[in-house]
């Protein structure tokens, strides 16, 4: 097991490892959270956080669907509900739910052999990495950028463009060209998938210092009682 260490300043360092799906409404709502936790901690400790890719879809179409309309044929009857349900814990964090845009498609994955080349969230996960390469404070708020422009804003997840406008609102330099190959950074979004989201089934999911794990959308609270175990 990972043991907690210490910084120069004396302040033990939590390193937490997120799975999460850029479509995903709860991964918002648990970053958030998880962000007043880290707030309300960072006196006590310091944080390392690293973003990793998981997909909800794995073999959603590129170009995407009407995203009311995916929630309808999806859930049926429990549709509106779950939108309404939705739209009240967004509305907690001060922001507004937008039901608007495009989403991926839920195709019959089972009967489909996993195509890196598909799903509307591949290159988002690819800039994720990317900008992780570079500085990983960027890696976080790009994360925030991304699923606010798709929650709030009605924007595509898989538009190039929107990807661009998201890395360079955050500082992450030459996501353009990154994008532009296909290959860049499928190797190691494969790898992370291996690694980190193989084994779990829904996101988001975090591991805190390689020992503690929580799943869902948690309060602050809980994250800062993670906190205490983990550093212990």
């Amino acid at each position: 097991m990972a043991q907690s260490a210490s910084n120069s300043n004396g302040k033990k360092i939590i390193k937490i490892d997120v799975s999460s799906d850029t479509v995903c409404p709860w991964c918002l709502v648990g970053k958030r959270n998880l962000d007043k936790a880290i707030a309300t901690a960072k006196d006590q400790y310091d944080f390392e956080i690293k973003w990793h890719p998981f997909f909800l879809n794995p073999a959603a179409p590129k170009e995407g669907v009407d995203k009311k309309s995916y929630y309808e044929n999806k859930f049926g009857a429990r549709a509106q509900g779950i939108i309404a349900r939705m739209t009240e814990i967004f509305r907690g964090l001060g922001l507004e739910y937008n039901m608007s845009g495009l989403t991926c498609s839920d195709r019959n994955i089972n009967n489909i052999v996993f195509d890196m080349h598909r799903g509307s969230t591949l290159d988002s996960h690819r800039l994720i990495y990317f900008a992780g390469q570079q500085d990983l404070d960027k890696q976080h708020k790009l994360v925030e950028e991304l699923c606010l422009g798709y929650f709030t804003q009605g924007k595509y997840i898989g538009d190039r463009e929107f990807l661009v406008e998201s890395a360079t609102k955050v500082g992450v330099e030459g996501a353009a060209e990154f994008l532009e190959d296909p290959n860049n950074g499928l190797k190691e979004v494969k790898e992370e998938l291996e690694k980190y989201s193989s084994r779990i089934t829904g996101v988001p999911h975090y591991v805190i210092n390689g020992k503690h794990e929580l799943s869902g959308g948690q309060p602050p609270e809980v994250f800062l009682s993670a906190f205490q175990a983990a550093a212990n």
